[in-house]
């Protein structure tokens, strides 16, 4: 889908991306990790053209992004970013039909787009449409800047720190919203973010960058699981890798069929690291485990959790 061969780019002579080589694939939640200054905003800006790079080739689709005009390329890749950007005199509604207008879908077309749009995203069509965004709370803006990000059925979703701005309870259920859609849409998304717990929590892969280099890539388990060295391992949490290790598996990979127990139950997809939670609260070592449809699947032992094996 995106694939960068061997890209540079520099500002004022200091290299801020070197020797990068990249594949994101179609389909594909990649979350670009890194420090302040590593480069993962720059990286992202230059995937749509935002910037230019300097040497090397980024591809889309399989073909140089040079090749495409820079309007064509970014009404095929969505864009959404942590100030929102949205018109403040245009209605909630306007501001989400604005790649489908540009692209000159019929009326009714962008109208029930729109509706669709909000309905995924969770925002009463009805109420909100005709809203403006300083009638919206920080939440629903970025409800909204996804929304429009999405409205022309991009490829691709490019997000750089979407949910930076928000408070804690707002940005874990957005954060939700994006991996609900992701897995009902199939979007390729690629997210920049300094958040590892959002990272860990939201990417199918995970590339992490140190002065414009990658250090190392992979999915959350194996960058978790087996670090490249001291730099990934003290960037992830020396000392607590084991409770990020428990939060990326449920409570249905050590779920003990056929066994019973006493108490409310807890759902088979729960984390080991939420179960661990209850374990301490509730002060025992079995819980009961149900499905989605709250039928017994078996039991989870407190002594399961201490192995941390994928």
């Amino acid at each position: 889908m995106i694939e960068l061969q061997h890209v540079c780019k520099a500002f004022n002579g200091l290299p801020v991306i070197d020797d990068l080589s990249l594949h994101i694939a179609r389909g594909e939640f990649t979350v670009i990790l890194g420090s302040s200054g590593s480069g993962k905003s720059t990286l992202l800006k230059m995937m749509n053209r935002l910037l230019e790079h300097d040497s090397g080739r980024i591809l889309f689709a399989g073909e140089e992004i040079r090749s495409f005009r820079p309007e064509a390329i970014r009404r095929r890749m969505g864009y959404a970013i942590q100030s929102v950007g949205l018109f403040p005199h245009w209605s909630v509604e306007k501001n989400i039909a604005t790649v489908p207008r540009l692209l000159k879908w019929p009326a009714e077309r962008v109208h029930a787009r729109v509706t669709e749009l909000m309905t995924l995203l969770q925002l009463d069509a009805e109420r909100y449409r005709k809203r403006y965004p300083h009638q919206l709370s920080g939440g629903q803006q970025q409800r909204v800047g996804v929304a429009r990000a999405l409205a022309g059925k991009p490829e691709v979703l490019l997000m750089d720190e979407p949910f930076g701005a928000l408070d804690p309870v707002t940005r874990a259920t957005l954060q939700l919203e994006i991996a609900r859609i992701h897995k009902a849409l199939g979007t390729t998304i690629v997210l920049v973010t300094h958040d590892i717990d959002e990272a860990l929590s939201l990417a199918t892969s995970i590339v992490l960058l140190d002065h414009g280099r990658i250090v190392q890539s992979g999915t959350p388990l194996q960058m978790l699981s087996n670090p490249a060295n001291d730099f990934v391992t003290d960037f992830f949490g020396r000392n607590d890798v084991g409770i990020k290790l428990l939060g990326l598996q449920s409570v249905a990979t050590r779920l003990r069929s056929g066994e019973h127990a006493g108490g409310e139950p807890v759902h088979a997809s729960l984390s080991l690291r939420d179960a661990m939670s209850m374990f301490l609260v509730r002060r025992v070592d079995r819980l009961a485990v149900v499905d989605g449809e709250c039928r017994a699947l078996g039991t989870i032992n407190f002594s399961d959790l201490l192995d941390l094996r994928p």
